[in-house]
């Protein structure tokens, strides 16, 4: 789809950290569409992570975005190695002229937006996307106050503020203290049209499937303490199929053993999202925290029956009609009888109930609807910046 006749395309470039997980899919997808519209796209990222999952996409987008793709080393944490990957950052800048620098995530959002604090005569406009990042620490922590005061120094480099989610709009207000000053919109994350075709199940093997990162914030703990208390108190030995990676690997296949649950789980390296679908009857999502997260959205679009906690922006996913469906979090005994009852649930039933879901998520989550929100606020924001 091209952008509208006679409109000035744009130099954009995409300036995040991790090319891992929601934020790389959304940022991709974000370059693809714009691409397609006729915009000149660039990234710039981490060298040191994505695996060579991150250097087959790079390398298939190669030909696609004008502007290139930019790599240097860049850690989670601060550390002396942003200084070095600020000024490439900065370099890479003035080396393409972009109209629109677009920060993703608070690793980016720095890198994007410290220089552009120092001129407020700029003539490109800086966008912001938070993706959670700083606004998922705990607040009152040193780290949580600490990052709050980034985000409210860098607010004032900030020409535009695009939140992927309700939620993550109503952490900014809560923990900055206002809505942003700027001008700013929620432009929700969108699926393309492929993603909602059903999901075959016939040849499923496995009761459930726990598809993500393996670390602390996602849950799986108390999925796997779920499991053992269905075993212990009702008899229950449902198939699990654990597809991902992360720091908490090693600790949570232990942990499966010494529950005595280690032989009905299985545990997969990442992989093809509508593969691991097709393995297992029903999805759970136990996670403490998420912000808009894209593994349920391609999950509810390919009607694949759920399980999920009620935390961050999930609940806009379900919408009205499918939100007391979700359940608290770090809960076992809970997490345990929503298991049992759809599992219990007839087939006929589970299907019904996921091809509803997915309706709603086909309405409210497209992609085109999100790239076109993106490069609306682009030149909303161009428009404001032009004025004397």
């Amino acid at each position: 789809m091209a952008d509208a006749p006679g409109v000035r395309p744009l130099r954009i470039l995409h300036v995040f950290r991790a090319p891992l997980g929601g934020l790389f899919r959304h940022v991709l997808d974000l370059a693809r569409g714009q691409a397609e519209r006729g915009h000149e796209v660039g990234i710039f990222c981490d060298s040191t992570t994505g695996g060579v999952r991150a250097d087959q996409v790079f390398a298939e987008l190669a030909g696609t975005l004008s502007l290139g793709i930019t790599r240097v080393p860049m850690s989670r944490y601060p550390s002396p190695t942003d200084a070095m990957a600020q000024i490439s950052a900065v370099r890479t800048r003035a080396r393409l002229a972009p109209d629109i620098v677009h920060a993703h995530g608070s690793k980016g959002g720095v890198y994007a937006r410290l220089p552009a604090l120092l001129s407020p005569g700029r003539r490109y406009v800086t966008a912001y996307t938070p993706h959670g990042g700083s606004f998922n620490y705990k607040p009152g922590s040193t780290e949580h106050r600490v990052y709050m005061a980034v985000e409210r120094l860098l607010e004032r480099a900030t020409d535009m503020f695009c939140f992927e989610s309700a939620f993550i709009a109503g952490r900014f207000e809560a923990y900055i203290g206002h809505k942003p000053r700027s001008d700013h919109r929620i432009v929700l994350n969108g699926i393309s049209e492929a993603e909602f075709a059903p999901i075959d199940h016939s040849g499923a093997s496995f009761d459930l499937l726990y598809l993500g990162e393996l670390r602390s914030a996602k849950g799986v703990d108390t999925l796997i303490d779920a499991l053992a208390l269905l075993k212990r108190r009702d008899g229950l030995q449902p198939r699990l199929l654990i597809v991902g990676s992360g720091p908490d690997e090693a600790e949570l296949k232990q942990m499966t053993v010494e529950r005595g649950i280690g032989e009905q789980c299985v545990f997969e390296p990442p992989g093809p999202i509508r593969t691991a679908l097709s393995k297992a009857h029903v999805m759970a999502i136990p996670s403490r925290a998420e912000s808009l997260p894209y593994v349920i959205l391609e999950a509810a679009a390919a009607a694949q029956p759920l399980i999920s906690t009620d935390v961050g922006g999930i609940k806009e996913i379900y919408g009205p009609l499918h939100a007391h469906r979700l359940i608290a979090a770090n809960d076992p005994v809970i997490l345990a009888e929503a298991i049992r009852s759809a599992l219990a649930m007839p087939e006929a039933e589970r299907r019904e109930q996921s091809a509803d879901l997915a309706k709603h998520v086909r309405a409210n989550f497209r992609i085109d609807t999100m790239v076109d929100g993106v490069l609306g606020a682009y030149r909303d924001a161009m428009a404001r910046r032009a004025r004397p």
